[in-house]
């Protein structure tokens, strides 16, 4: 078979191969290990930075010809800041069709990433660790670039440069920057120049680098932004939305945000809201939900967590809007002790949404059968459904899963006690187009097993 089998069709094979058999292939022999290599198109690596693997590396990345995607994580060691841009250098010489780099997370010179420019002229996507102070200009030097991810190490490098005001329209369309203290300059360039920008995330940060003029000039065409950590920039980040923003169709908020803010921004807000992640445990309440309800009736996904303020009327109030008007495909109620607190509120919730096919209700420990299965028994579109930390649940709700959810595919109950290996057996099956079960393997009793090689059902355990 192996004389049979072409070089072509062989590295046709390796790349449908799922990543659990890659090691047994390059076992087989070295022709095997040859092309297993040369046709890999992505690869990760984790690696202490130290000089002795400077020259496994170059070894290893002169193997894989094909390389597209790396992703090269060394260890957080203060001292080996030195080797950080020798490692760079190494993937600069050996990866030069690189489409997609993460090289985290010591930080980088700026002298480095001029030669990564010159030896990788097709990247796309970079993510990368900078000194302060901020200097993006370099950024220039990447004209294919279209995903950037910049976080902020506390270390300083020192250097001089010219800061001239070239204002230039970059092609990124995806942005991403954490770290931004409260004092750091340098970025109010980027904002400006960045007119295509469609996807932004903002993580830890205390301000945005420049000043707000300049951050509304990238906000006119974007259409996601995820803030995590940003209490302190929150406010003006969503005044700047609802006055300069209206392709926004995805907003993520998670620890930290302001009531007025937050009230002020889903009342005005002139975007067409399809999508809502919001993890703001004091911050969100009725209010909020009542302006979502209002003015964001196209809203096709709602995700809360840790939601303590939010009460069943809001809850109530929204699947009542979204009803109307099409009605949510996702929910997720993940730590939110309303769905514990409020009997009755899943069936109402389950009556109003019944085209659901994404339900999230994990966490939730207290959550009953009773309370499950007279949502359950309305929600009979449901694909994707996880109760992962649901201790409350029995097999008594996998069952009533069984009867009504149909199309179920994906269905993740780790870590619920109540569930026994039976209930694991039923839903294998009962529930025909199933394809993914998350659970733990001392649940699976030889007829499940049995029923997931059968049909082809994924375990994650």
């Amino acid at each position: 078979m192996d004389t049979i089998l072409c070089d072509e069709l062989l590295q046709e094979i390796f790349l449908k191969l799922p990543p659990s058999s890659f090691s047994s292939v390059s076992l087989v022999s070295k022709r095997w290990l040859f092309l297993f290599r040369s046709s890999r198109t992505s690869l990760s690596l984790r690696l202490l930075p130290h000089s002795s693997f400077l020259l496994s590396l170059s070894s290893l990345l002169s193997h894989h010809s094909s390389l597209s995607s790396l992703s090269l994580f060394l260890s957080s060691d203060p001292s080996a800041l030195a080797l950080t841009d020798d490692f760079l250098a190494v993937v600069s010489s050996r990866c030069s069709h690189l489409r997609a780099l993460r090289f985290l997370p010591l930080p980088v010179s700026l002298s480095s990433m001029v030669s990564l420019s010159k030896a990788c002229t097709r990247l796309t996507s970079l993510c990368i660790t900078l000194h302060r102070p901020i200097f993006l200009k370099w950024i220039l030097a990447f004209p294919s670039l279209k995903e950037l991810s910049i976080s902020l190490s506390s270390e300083t490098e020192e250097r001089e440069y010219a800061n001239t005001e070239t204002e230039l329209e970059l092609g990124l369309e995806s942005l991403c920057l954490a770290g931004i203290r409260g004092d750091d300059w340098g970025i109010g360039w980027l904002w400006r120049s960045c007119k295509r920008l469609k996807k932004l995330q903002l993580q830890n940060c205390q301000g945005i680098g420049g000043s707000y003029s300049s951050f509304a000039q990238s906000l006119k065409n974007l259409q996601q932004i995820e803030v995590r950590t940003c209490r302190s920039i929150i406010d003006a980040i969503l005044l700047n939305l609802s006055e300069n923003c209206e392709t926004l169709n995805s907003l993520l908020l998670y620890d930290g945000g302001s009531r007025e803010g937050l009230h002020h921004f889903f009342s005005h807000t002139r975007s067409n809201l399809h999508n809502l992640d919001l993890r703001l445990p004091l911050d969100l309440d009725n209010a909020h939900l009542a302006a979502i309800a209002a003015n964001s009736r196209n809203l096709t996904s709602l995700r809360l967590q840790n939601c303590c303020l939010v009460t069943g009327s809001g809850l109530k109030l929204v699947a009542t809007s979204m009803a109307s008007s099409g009605g949510l495909e996702e929910l997720s109620l993940i730590n939110c002790d309303v769905v514990e607190r409020e009997s009755g509120l899943l069936a109402t919730l389950g009556q109003n949404l019944r085209q659901l096919r994404k339900l999230d209700l994990s966490h939730n420990e207290l959550l009953n059968d009773k309370e499950f299965i007279s949502m359950s028994v309305s929600c009979t579109c449901v694909v994707d459904l996880k109760l992962r930390g649901c201790r409350g649940l029995t097999g008594a709700a996998m069952a009533s899963v069984a009867r009504s959810c149909k199309f179920l595919e994906n269905v993740d109950i780790m870590h619920c006690c109540g569930i026994e290996s039976e209930a694991i057996e039923v839903l294998m099956e009962k529930c025909p187009k199933l394809r993914r079960i998350s659970v733990e393997e001392n649940k699976l009793s030889d007829a499940a097993k049995m029923w997931a090689s059968n049909r082809f059902i994924e375990v994650v355990l």
